[in-house]
Order: C-alpha cells, then structure tokens, then sequence
C-alpha cells in the first residue's frame, strides 16, 4: 500500500474535511478529519467539596446527533481542540484553557490518563487525550462559556451517584460521550483527594 494511502480531500472546511483514502482492499474509506487541531482534550474534573468527591458533567446539545434523531442532549466533559484558536498551544496549555472556558474552575493538578484514544474509527481520524483534572475550589473564577449555546448545563454529581445518573439520562433518551465513559474508567483506578 502507498504511503499517503490514497488520500484526498472531498470537502473542506476550516473545522473540518471529508477525505478519503485506501482501505486495506484498495477501496475508497470516507472519513472525517480535523485539519486545525492537533489533538482533542477531554478533562475530567474531579471536585472536593463537603469532604465528598463528585464529577463535573456537561449537558450538550450535539447538531450531529439532534439533527440525526440519536438524542436531543448528550452526556459529556469539557473539552476541546488543541491549537484551533491558540497557535503552538501544547496539550496541557489546551487542558488548562478549555477547563476555564467551558466550567470557569481552575485545576489544583492535572494528569494525564491516557492518549491517542478514537472516537469512531471508522468515521473520524479524531484522537483524543483524556486527563483528570483534581480541584479543590469548587467556586468559579469565571462565568463559564455556553459555545454558542452547544453547552446547556453543568451538573455536579457525587461519586457514589455517577452510575445511577448516566442510566437516568439513558433513560430520558439522552446519549453519554464515548470520551466521558473512558475517563470514568481511568477515575476509577485513581485514588480519592486527600
């Protein structure tokens, strides 16, 4: 197989082509693409509060998935592209600036759990890096950002409430980010703040 695989853009815009590119059987694989960002970041933020531990969710309205019928809101994290609007933005730059914008908190430390994570593989060459972000000052230091109205509402849940709330937004019809899912699975192996 060639080395560019066939590549070729089909579409472009500045947030995101359509290309497409050989498959292993020499057929044509369409896909999405993200030509201004490096990487994506999704933040977990772990708060302390009351000497209770919880997670800051996002409610979102998604246009892919409304428009598709899948959900009307899905279940996320704050998130967001590395180096779309901040030129040579490095990851933890990215993580630090999206968890302002998008909760208005600031992180006491940041670690990264895990990276180059797909979404849909199938569907999108879009990698992510999933860190969790460990605050201890649940008050905002800024108002939070809405995205153009993308993001709803911001739910605190306490730990021992994450399982029963994610089947409750299932239950209402509402979809849960495969990115969110995988940095419940990193959260879990991590030990409580102290």
């Amino acid at each position: 197989m060639p080395e560019d695989y066939g590549k070729k853009v089909l579409y472009d815009t500045k947030f995101l082509q359509l290309k497409s590119a050989k498959s292993p059987m020499g057929k044509e694989w369409v896909y999405a693409h993200r030509p201004n960002a490096s990487d994506i970041v999704i933040i977990l933020p772990w708060i302390k509060k009351d000497n209770k531990d919880y997670v800051l969710f996002i409610r979102e309205l998604r246009p892919p998935l409304y428009a598709e019928r899948r959900s009307k809101y899905n279940i996320g994290l704050p998130a967001g592209l590395v180096g779309d609007e901040r030129i040579g933005e490095s990851v933890t730059d990215a993580i630090k600036a999206e968890l302002l914008e998008e909760t208005g908190l600031v992180a006491d430390s940041i670690e990264i759990v895990a990276k180059n994570v797909s979404s849909s593989s199938g569907c999108t060459s879009e990698v992510s890096t999933i860190a969790i972000a460990k605050i201890s000052n649940p008050l905002p230091v800024q108002e939070p950002v809405s995205d153009g109205g993308i993001l709803v509402e911001r739910m605190l849940i306490e730990f021992k409430d994450i399982l029963n709330f994610l089947n409750s937004e299932q239950e209402k019809g509402n979809s849960i980010s495969g990115q969110t899912l995988a940095a419940l699975f990193f959260l879990k192996n991590l030990t409580p703040i102290q």
